[in-house]
């Protein structure tokens, strides 16, 4: 049954991003180049809601078929709906960055509501016990992944074969232990983000648009949450797997608020932005889902075999892509050029 749900949710995804295309040409909702943008020609946005409603259904199946846990189908469908929503009208009208703040915290705030908060944190020789202050480093840490798929949506293919490739391998892994459930959400994601990234990959056709990536950076920080309740040392898998989104945007963010620059601006000066500038979007793309196979997902589970060094894994990790980024220039300003065969539009903080 889950084999067949996948594939309609791939069938599916991939249909509606081709009709949300030709929808966004006739309407002319599309991207126009400027001298910050990845792409050369006008593109239609907003093909992640493809992603949105195919895994909203998916999610609501599960559901009526007591395969996944209530309270996670509430949390990701009602936090879920509502950013999906708020960035499908950010991609029409330009909202406030105070709004999307608001609306972001709102819905990160009610998904924890239904999660019973954050989980302990393991660190390999102890537990640590939130207490409330969990509740508020979870509500951040939801809206900074949020915001992290924003900012990593910006050259074709790079955001949908990232969630690919996070929830393929996070589905095995909680597969190989039992959590038929958490696994089967996590394949629902994959399967409507392959979809999609039929019609986004080099050269895209269509861009996800704000729609699509708030809803996977929420959906990803859901996925943590819950497979913390059930063990508290499964948070390190998952940020190991999410790592290149991680390192990049953070060593973007922190050079550009250490170097004086407004932080919260937009702007095309994260690594993987300067590495398409020099080697296109395709290669940058298939690097990526490269160092996601051959060295995240081996790191993730060997957080499985000897969860007691989880973290010091998280960091062996984390370490040589927060080297890679920095050699990329994350966050260093250079002069604005157009490339051909481009992708999303550039970030803009919360």
């Amino acid at each position: 049954m889950l084999v067949v749900l996948f594939g309609v949710s791939f069938a599916a995804s991939a249909w509606l991003t081709a009709w949300l295309r030709r929808y966004g040409e006739r309407r002319g909702l599309v991207d126009i180049p400027n001298p910050r943008s990845s792409h050369a020609v006008p593109t239609p946005r907003g093909g992640g809601l493809s992603i949105v409603l195919v895994f909203l259904l998916g999610g609501g199946f599960l559901a009526c078929r007591h395969l996944v846990a209530p309270n996670l189908v509430v949390a990701l469908l009602g936090g879920g709906g509502v950013v999906a929503l708020a960035g499908l009208l950010d991609d029409r009208i330009s909202l406030p960055a105070s709004i999307r703040a608001v609306i972001q915290f709102c819905a990160a705030s009610w998904s924890l509501w239904w999660l019973r908060g954050m989980p302990p944190l393991h660190l390999g020789w102890t537990l640590w016990e939130w207490g409330w202050i969990g509740h508020v480093v979870a509500a951040i840490g939801l809206v900074w992944l949020i915001n992290l798929f924003n900012f990593m949506d910006g050259i074709d293919g790079l955001a949908g074969a990232e969630a690919i490739c996070v929830s393929v391998f996070g589905g095995i892994l909680l597969a190989s232990r039992g959590h038929a459930d958490l696994a089967a959400v996590a394949g629902l994601l994959a399967s409507c983000c392959a979809g999609f990234l039929v019609w986004n990959w080099p050269p895209a056709r269509i861009f996800m648009g704000d729609v699509g990536s708030a809803f996977l950076g929420l959906v990803f920080g859901l996925l943590v949450i819950a497979s913390g309740k059930y063990t508290s040392w499964y948070l390190w898998p998952w940020l190991i797997l999410l790592s290149v989104f991680i390192a990049d945007s953070t060593a973007t963010l922190l050079r550009r608020f250490f170097g004086g620059a407004r932080w919260y601006e937009a702007h095309c000066t994260h690594a993987y932005q300067h590495a398409s500038k020099k080697w296109g979007h395709s290669r940058v793309t298939l690097a990526i889902v490269a160092l996601n196979a051959g060295w995240l997902a081996p790191l993730a589970g060997a957080c499985f075999l000897w969860p007691e060094v989880a973290p010091l894994f998280t960091m062996l990790a984390l370490a040589p892509l927060v080297w890679i980024a920095v050699h990329l220039r994350a966050g260093q300003k250079e002069e604005l050029a157009s490339t051909a065969g481009g992708s999303a539009r550039v970030d803009r903080a919360l």
